[in-house]
């Protein structure tokens, strides 16, 4: 089949490979490689690449199903006597992961894998991964399968060369197809732990240059309780962000900043009182101003902790008194969704008088808040 290559001598198929003059690939199908990145896993399909028009032969419409047959068949050379589809021409065609992975929903092991096509007249085709790279399918073995994966051909523009390539590219996933003539073969490649591998990466970072600078640590904490991954070994972060990563050679901060990383991972982790005893003591700090214990306020209000949201509101203007408008913006906040109406406009009447200049383009949400409390008497 001078598709997939040249029923070919033995002799020949490994002179490509071994001889000492490096010659054209058989068939002319050239080597072709392409790689993807789902987070940290390298995704690549190594593969040779026929085209449609062969030796001025014109094989458009005479690809599927006659040129590669459906299901498994023979090729008449080598042991294997029902193989699938090389997916390729020459040698097998390979996917290698970095890292393992999910293949439509089903795990896979790093590593690399051969890739056959079964065709399919009706019904869905089959992606095959063996174990056993090898020169195309002739030494084919069933007993080497570990994944096979229903596709779906679909329709698809006219490409001349067999190419793969990838789409739907998520931070989890991405769709790898292989692309002739007029089909497209989809497969879907997972990677379902893609931020704990993250996660995982930056402890190594830290253990390196990257950990003699605290904010460092306070970005991987970050990242953690973002993601709610590794928690135990953030909170180890967070403390080392606050206090001192590397011992005598780099020091840590204790600022409104990371603490607030501290908290978010306590948080992460289901400990609420825990991180509001850090916060507390983040928001007493003499540095920290009034705009963000009003932001860590507002966040808490989000999060329909209405009470603890007022009491830090009341702090916020109690540790900031000359500070007429954050504190009073939190505040009329923290009355309207306690449903005081009355306490609420008071607190925005303050405010409206002591606008800064930055926030001058809130006025006209400020009086739309005081108006619609006005009117819902």
């Amino acid at each position: 089949m001078l598709l997939v290559a040249p029923a070919a001598p033995a002799a020949n198929a490994v002179a490509q490979e071994h001889a000492e003059l490096t010659t054209p690939p058989n068939g002319d199908n050239q080597k072709a490689e392409v790689s993807q990145w789902i987070g940290l896993v390298k995704v690549t399909i190594a593969y040779h690449s026929p085209r449609v028009h062969f030796q001025g032969r014109e094989r458009t419409g005479h690809i599927w199903g006659e040129l590669i047959p459906y299901g498994l068949y023979d090729e008449g050379f080598g042991p294997s006597q029902a193989a699938p589809w090389r997916a390729g021409a020459n040698e097998s065609t390979t996917l290698t992961v970095s890292h393992d992975v999910q293949v439509d929903g089903t795990p896979l092991k790093a590593g690399t894998y051969a890739l056959f096509l079964e065709l399919a007249k009706t019904g869905p085709w089959t992606w095959i991964l063996s174990s056993t790279p090898g020169w195309g399918a002739f030494q084919y073995d069933s007993n080497d399968v570990v994944r096979r994966v229903a596709a779906t051909p679909q329709d698809a523009p006219f490409t001349e060369f067999l190419t793969y390539a990838f789409d739907n590219r998520l931070p989890n996933s991405a769709t790898a197809y292989l692309h002739w003539e007029n089909k497209r073969i989809p497969l879907r490649i997972d990677v379902p732990n893609v931020n704990e591998l993250y996660a995982a990466q930056m402890g190594k970072d830290l253990r390196a240059w990257a950990g003699f600078n605290y904010q460092n640590w306070q970005a991987a904490a970050q990242f953690a309780a973002a993601n709610r991954v590794d928690l135990d070994e953030a909170l180890v972060w967070a403390d080392k962000a606050i206090s001192e990563p590397f011992r005598n050679a780099a020091l840590g901060r204790a600022d409104f900043s990371t603490l607030q990383t501290k908290a978010a991972v306590l948080t992460a982790m289901g400990r609420d009182a825990d991180a509001d005893t850090v916060m507390d003591r983040a928001i007493q700090l003499p540095e920290t101003d009034a705009r963000s214990v009003h932001q860590y306020g507002a966040r808490l209000l989000a999060a329909g902790r209405k009470d603890r949201a007022m009491r830090v509101f009341e702090a916020n203007r109690r540790l900031h008194p000359a500070d007429k408008f954050w504190p009073y913006v939190g505040l009329a906040r923290g009355y309207t969704a306690l449903g005081d109406r009355k306490a609420a406009i008071a607190s925005w009447d303050v405010a409206l008088k002591h606008v800064p200049p930055d926030q001058q383009a809130n006025v006209p949400n400020i009086e739309k808040a005081v108006q619609s409390l006005k009117s819902s008497r």
